[in-house]
């Protein structure tokens, strides 16, 4: 058998990898009657090469199902497969042009198949003759997987014939370069990587040849510019664009330039040097979860995602001398840009963009050598699988989702991956320890304050507000203040909606599953006042909560404790009797109904029966936790509102769009912030999320927690069987949270 002569590796060919599947054709046995006028269709198809994939393969000896080879393949004899060269041959001498594929006799698993390579032409359009006297030739193209007449498909035909003078750049011959500027240790290293029995060829030029990296001009041969652009040591000097440039841009408020690196030579070469620049940002966490022996994990980046839209830029750019600017990587401190010129080939539309997006038919690729080259070294994904694979990786590292975009003249095209919304924080915290460690304190809290109010509803907001908080000079704000976090929390949709305040006004939010993730994140020494009941009654003690029933009387009574005559603007009923203890793991209402009955002697509201998860949350929480005990506090947020308007209930239900206006309005006396907080707030979370009311609640909450001393209802608490106070705190109307904005 000759000596292979493919320049990749069949094994990988018959596996799908480094070759999509629309360019390679199985065929399970050879029949010069049946398989021929196939397999000739075919090869016509992939040297017209429609879409510029750079042709294709057909496989004689190996069966398929479901788009895969079968394997071990079932090959075929010596004998076909001499007949079945003579009759390619034959038969390409044939087609208009005429055409020359390679055919390559190859042992796999002990079995001998048939390879016809079939690289895309320069001498398109070609067209099979006519199968009868008087018959119609015909051009024939690949659309997916299949071989189709472009004459019997609307106008691919005039497509196909638009192409004729058109040789894609990369398979242009470069004629002022030599074949010498090519380096053959860099061609059998790239022949190795991908594991080509080519490598076996002792003549360099034979080499070549058969890659297809050179072409004869005139008297001579000349490189063409794929073989310059991947096997030189430096494509630039012929390619001003052939380099990628990576900036860093410092965390200050001019966005200064904090460093630069350009990576250059070969493209292979210059790809893995920035892919390993590129990792060093790719920083892994874990984040240890208080209810779960298993910890989460993520990356500022996933390495995938970064890959693939460097891949994307390289592969899809120009390098021809119209486009001079290098591939472009902007590294912000939360997010990176990638830039490279000029924009998408016409076809592709931003709707092909978007995740998920439904593409039929792809349009032609720009550069279909280098693609090829860069898929066999398994640096570049399969044809239209890029985007999706980026979007996935996002998503399962929990980033946000990534975006593309170019401009309306497609002059460039840009994709931006945003750093994960936790490293965001992290990156700003550390950034400020060294801005403060050079001395400038000023760039240290703008930076924190920069990464706050672009991330306030990410868990590692309140890190972040706590750094704001330490780094402002004694008298900035209210310096008198104790140096805690207040936090305000009130059951929402998803959980426990929280807002976080600091002395100075400055805030953040959030929502969390349990009210453990809150306890993580706070710190001994802050306030956690969080609506719902903290002691319950139980067998031991059935009474009703004196808390409870304070709160009903003052809601119920204006501010000269003399009962309100008009019964709408009573507030009593909105504080709910508290639940035995014992009803905590009922899931079913007639059966907590039943338990409280039998406990209290009451029947257990239906509003109480819909937040027992939520109380049971909070319960387990609190007995279970030293930390919990000493930082949480129940509030209710009509008695705060109530106290904040002079001991005076709020004359409309929180519901109504007066009575939350009402509330925010109260709040704005006391946290001048609140308003435009709120409204933040609504940008965040959608309202099936977070209703206004639980905003309003969490907010109050918060204000509350900030006040130098809390009182409670009642003033001397009992404790309930489990040793939790029984208790409401509110705080007086006089209070003011911020002054001077930090």
């Amino acid at each position: 058998m000759s000596p292979p002569i493919l320049p990749i590796s069949v094994t990988n060919l018959l596996r799908g990898r480094g070759v999509e599947s629309e360019r390679v054709e199985f065929k399970a046995s050879w029949d010069a009657s049946s398989t021929g006028p196939q397999v000739l269709r075919t090869i016509c198809a992939f040297a017209n090469d429609y879409h510029n994939l750079n042709g294709g393969y057909v496989v004689i000896g190996v069966a398929e199902a479901d788009g895969r080879a079968v394997l071990p393949p079932a090959g075929i004899s010596a004998q076909h497969a001499e007949a079945a060269q003579r009759w390619i041959r034959g038969n390409c001498n044939r087609l208009d042009p005429p055409y020359a594929p390679t055919l390559s006799p190859e042992r796999v698993d002990g079995r001998l198949v048939l390879v016809v390579w079939a690289p895309a032409s320069d001498m398109r359009p070609h067209r099979t003759p006519a199968r009868s006297k008087g018959g119609e030739s015909k051009y024939w193209i690949r659309l997916g997987t299949e071989t189709v007449d472009a004459g019997q498909r609307g106008n691919l035909l005039r497509g196909l014939i638009d192409q004729t003078s058109r040789v894609p750049w990369d398979d242009r011959p470069e004629r002022i370069a030599e074949v010498g500027d090519m380096r053959e240790a860099k061609v059998r290293e790239f022949l190795r990587d991908v594991g080509s029995g080519l490598l076996e060829e002792p003549d360099a030029r034979e080499i070549y040849r058969r890659m297809r990296l050179v072409v004869p001009v005139n008297d001579h041969e000349v490189p063409r510019n794929v073989g310059l652009l991947f096997f030189s040591n430096d494509p630039a000097q012929w390619f001003r664009g052939a380099k990628i440039e990576v900036v860093h841009f410092a965390a200050d408020r001019a966005g200064d330039i904090q460093d630069e690196y350009t990576f250059g030579g070969s493209l292979p070469d210059q790809v893995r040097s920035c892919l390993a620049h590129l990792r060093n940002l790719c920083s892994s966490h874990l984040q240890k979860q208080h209810d779960d022996i298993h910890a989460r994990k993520w990356a500022t980046y996933p390495v995938v995602a970064l890959r693939e839209a460097l891949m994307n830029a390289v592969y899809h750019r120009s390098y021809d001398v119209d486009q001079p600017d290098p591939t472009k990587v902007h590294v912000f401190p939360d997010r990176v840009e990638i830039a490279s010129y000029p924009g998408p080939v016409p076809g592709i539309r931003r709707a092909h963009l978007l995740p998920d997006a439904k593409i039929r038919s792809a349009a032609p690729a720009r550069n279909r050598r280098i693609g090829e080259f860069l898929k066999e070294l398994d640096l570049a994904e399969g044809h239209l699988t890029g985007l999706p694979k980026i979007y996935a990786a996002m998503s399962r590292n929990g980033s946000p989702p990534p975006s593309f975009d170019f401009d309306e003249e497609r002059t460039y095209f840009q994709a931006i991956l945003p750093a994960h919304p936790r490293d965001v924080a992290i990156s700003a915290v550390r950034d400020a320890a060294h801005l403060r460690a050079a001395g400038n304190r000023q760039d240290a809290r703008w930076r924190l304050a920069t990464a706050l109010a672009e991330s306030r509803a990410s868990p590692d907001a309140p890190a972040l507000l706590r750094e704001l908080a330490a780094s402002r000079p004694a008298g900035e704000g209210n310096a008198s203040e104790p140096a805690f976090l207040a936090w305000g929390v009130d059951g929402c949709a998803d959980g426990w909606f929280y807002v976080v305040l600091d002395a100075t006004g400055e805030w953040c939010c959030g929502v969390v599953e349990s009210l453990g993730d809150i306890l993580d994140r706070a710190q001994v020494g802050d306030r956690v006042c969080v609506d719902i009941p903290i002691g319950l009654p139980d067998a031991t003690n059935p009474q009703p909560r004196e808390c409870d029933l304070e709160a009903r009387h003052k809601l119920n009574r204006d501010r000269d404790g003399k009962v309100l005559t008009v019964p709408a603007e009573r507030r009593g009923t909105s504080v709910f009797p508290a639940p035995a203890r014992e009803t905590l793991e009922a899931t079913d209402y007639g059966l907590a109904s039943a338990i409280n009955y039998r406990v209290t002697g009451k029947r257990l509201a239906r509003q109480t029966f819909a937040i027992l998860p939520k109380i049971r949350d909070a319960d387990q929480l609190l007995r279970g936790s030293d930390k919990a005990r000493s930082i949480v506090r129940e509030v209710h947020p009509e008695l705060c509102f109530w106290a904040l308007n002079g001991r005076h209930p709020m004359s409309c239900n929180k519901r109504q769009r007066t009575g939350h206006d009402q509330r925010l309005a109260l709040l704005a006396r006391c946290w001048p912030g609140a308003e435009a907080a709120r409204d933040e707030i609504c940008r965040l979370f959608l309202r099936k999320q977070v209703g206004r009311d639980d905003i309003a609640d969490a907010m109050v909450a918060a204000v509350t927690g900030r006040a130098k001393a809390l009182k409670t209802l009642p003033a001397q608490p009992t404790r309930d069987a489990e040793r939790l106070p029984m208790q409401m705190a509110w705080a007086e109307e006089d209070m003011k949270v911020g002054g001077v904005r930090g």
